[in-house]
């Protein structure tokens, strides 16, 4: 029987799957109630649930769920709601604070929600939180004046930025050449949904035949987080924005790959070389996997 169950903990968080309800309600869940009490802990009640996969349920702020036998993991209705809540009493508590001052305070609530839901189905979830969060800041907009049209409150609150047509932005000071510079409000749907690519079973991180294939995962690491895009564009600027193997440069259209290099005795370092470049290097690597190029705007 156990051989159908799968366990999955996170800290103080678990979840067990089970081939029938009967399965983890009369065998399973005993033996974790039993666990635990050995221990002075007891389950919650209140989130100890068991339910079929085709109606889901939530962890770590994530819906599990399968619709028409395709497993779906989104954002979850009480993540959602705990966000949205946080920013409108953030907005409530600012009513007269300058606008900057209250970008400075959403963003960060923003920009962590996203950063941990934009691994899973999110695209959707995130065009609705920007606009539950536009028609709070309206509502905080035309309470600030009363007196004024919307027109006139749209243009001292709302800009064009970039392809936005609609930014909440706060007007900083003026450059040197006479473009006006924005400090704007983040927004969910401006980040990238990032898919997670599923690891090949085969790969051994001290055959150097596999070497290309940990250089490609961890290049997309690397342009993932902002530590490693500084780290990429750091090292594209020592390479004079060439590829040292063919010497012609690497631009966001030519893309690029990351590339190891090994000296025996001495440290590695990394180089940003062309895909065709990364390809020859690789040439006798018998296990290398050759994935998508990296495409990254450094």
């Amino acid at each position: 029987h156990f051989n159908k169950m799968n366990f999955v903990r996170y800290a103080d968080d678990f979840i067990v799957t089970g081939e029938s309800p009967e399965f983890l309600r009369e065998e399973v869940l005993p033996i974790i109630r039993d666990f635990m009490t050995e221990r002075g802990l007891q389950l919650s009640e209140e989130k100890t649930v068991i339910t079929h996969i085709d109606d889901g349920f939530d962890f770590l702020g994530k819906n599990i769920r399968k619709y028409n036998g395709k497993l779906l993991i989104k954002p979850s209705k009480q993540s959602v709601g705990s966000l949205l809540k946080k920013v409108r009493e953030i907005v409530k508590s600012n009513k007269s604070a300058k606008q900057d001052s209250l970008i400075r305070q959403l963003n960060p609530v923003i920009r962590g929600w996203v950063n941990n839901q934009r691994f899973v189905v999110s695209a959707e979830t995130f065009s609705k939180i920007d606009y539950q969060i536009y028609n709070c800041l309206w509502q905080w907009a035309k309470r600030r004046h009363k007196n004024k049209g919307i027109r006139w409150i749209a243009v001292k609150y709302w800009h064009r930025i970039g392809t936005r047509n609609w930014t909440f932005a706060a007007e900083e000071r003026t450059k040197k050449n006479g473009e006006q510079s924005y400090f704007a409000l983040e927004y969910a749907t401006d980040t990238k949904i990032i898919r997670f690519k599923k690891i090949v079973s085969n790969a051994n991180p001290f055959d150097e035949r596999w070497s290309g294939y940990y250089e490609e995962r961890d290049g997309e690491k690397m342009l993932n987080s902002t530590n490693g895009r500084e780290k990429l564009l750091k090292v594209w600027r020592n390479q004079h924005r060439c590829c040292p193997v063919c010497n012609e440069p690497i631009t966001s259209e030519t893309s690029f790959k990351v590339h190891k290099v090994f000296r025996s005795g001495k440290s590695t370092w990394l180089e940003m070389v062309h895909p065709e470049c990364h390809a020859v290097l690789h040439k006798n690597d018998s296990c290398f996997v050759e994935p998508g190029s990296l495409m990254g705007a450094l």
